[in-house]
């Protein structure tokens, strides 16, 4: 099975994605996907990596994985050359599976277990969108995309937010109300009134719905060493689930401070790549929850590798979604196959708004699990309305 062009998709609505179509002789088309800086990415594909893949076999994922991943720069970080390798890999591997007529999670070794935990990530449906707005042709209409406005939802009314999850089957959530403190400051200090401010929402959800609701707190490596000292004595009492990227991620020596310092665990992290730095991180033993976006990190391959290497030191791992479907789709696969998964990150005004108006199936979620797709590879393609539409834009290399 040879690699005969490779396609990118950008569209207007999601400023922050580019889909890859990766064809071959097979008449299989493979499906990957990436985050962040779509425009580099795209050309760093195609001028850099496509010269690499046309007329190699598909099916050599782990020559070409190792490739992509060993270049002279990039390879140390989740930058634009990382970014590219995933979304390869991710493609690479949705070949494998239609080939095979199996999805990536039998691949993988099997289903560990038949469903698994969520947690819902109070994000909007316009979240980490470089224009701040999605088009409303696209998912929730108004009235749903102001129900699953998650994150107005834990700034203004939390405990409402908390009961509303709850009745779904949502045991967990994770709020950023630090966030503003950061900007304000210069991600230099917290008062003690922004502290005050920010634990508010944790009390109010707490008061609500006592320890039904595992709360986790997003960090989003915003804060010096003491500023996040200050913020985990403070939260420690409400008893969150883990402490999400307090500080920059690539500091093991910080964070194992930092988890020195505190008794509940801290996550790390989508934005670390590949599995050498979170080695370090392990090493150091700084994390207690493994975090990694197979988007961002190398793909589905070195996704495998970070598990494993999490699992021989007894840790967890909790993969990352807030970006887009197919990565989404692809952590599912890889959270459902291993051993030491503890729990999967859902976005619902994502899950229920615009991923399916992009890609023709999503896993189902039901009371708060999520269960395995079953189609063969990634079991999802992208929707022909979708690229159909004039604001999608295409660029191919064959």
């Amino acid at each position: 099975m040879r690699i005969t062009a490779i396609e990118t998709i950008r569209a207007d609505f999601h400023d922050n994605l580019v889909w890859l179509h990766i064809e071959t002789d097979a008449g299989l088309i493979g499906l990957g996907e990436t985050f962040f800086y779509p425009a580099a990415v795209e050309t760093h594909l195609h001028e850099v990596v496509a010269p690499m893949l046309l007329g190699a076999d598909a099916t050599r994922i782990g020559q070409i994985s190792t490739m992509l991943m060993r270049t002279p720069v990039g390879y140390a970080s989740s930058g634009t050359e990382m970014r590219a390798a995933s979304a390869v890999d991710i493609a690479l591997w949705d070949l494998m599976g239609q080939q095979a007529a199996m999805p990536i999670h039998r691949l993988l070794g099997g289903l560990a277990r038949e469903k698994i935990r969520i947690y819902n990530t109070c994000a909007g449906p316009h979240y980490v969108t470089r224009t701040g707005a999605i088009d409303h042709r696209f998912g929730l209409d108004d009235g749903e995309g102001e129900r699953y406005d998650d994150l107005r939802g834990f700034m203004e009314r939390p405990a409402e937010l908390a009961r509303d999850l709850l009745s779904e089957g949502i045991t967990g959530m994770k709020i950023w109300p630090f966030d503003f403190a950061a900007e304000a400051n210069g991600r230099m200090s917290i008062t003690t009134a922004q502290i005050e401010e920010a634990v508010r929402p944790f009390r109010l959800i707490r008061e609500a719905v006592g320890r039904q609701m595992d709360l986790m707190v997003e960090l989003h490596s915003m804060w010096d060493i003491e500023s996040a000292k200050r913020i985990f004595r403070a939260l420690e009492p409400l008893e969150p689930t883990w402490f999400e990227d307090p500080i920059r991620m690539d500091d093991a020596e910080g964070l194992a401070e930092l988890a020195r310092f505190t008794r509940i665990p801290i996550l790390a992290s989508e934005t670390t790549a590949p599995k050498e730095s979170f080695r370090r991180l392990l090493e150091q033993r700084a994390v207690g929850v493994v975090s990694f976006d197979a988007g961002w990190c190398g793909g589905i391959s070195e996704a495998q590798k970070i598990i494993a290497l999490a699992d021989s030191w007894q840790i967890p791992i909790a993969p990352h979604d807030c970006t887009g479907p197919v990565g989404f789709v692809a952590g599912t696969h890889l959270s459902l196959s291993a051993r030491n998964a503890m729990i999967q990150e859902t976005v619902r005004a994502y899950t229920r708004g615009w991923y399916g108006e992009v890609v023709t199936a999503l896993p189902r979620i039901e009371q708060g699990m999520l269960y395995p797709m079953e189609g063969p590879g990634l079991g999802l393609a992208l929707q022909p309305e979708f690229l159909g539409r004039m604001d999608v834009k295409k660029r191919r290399s064959s």
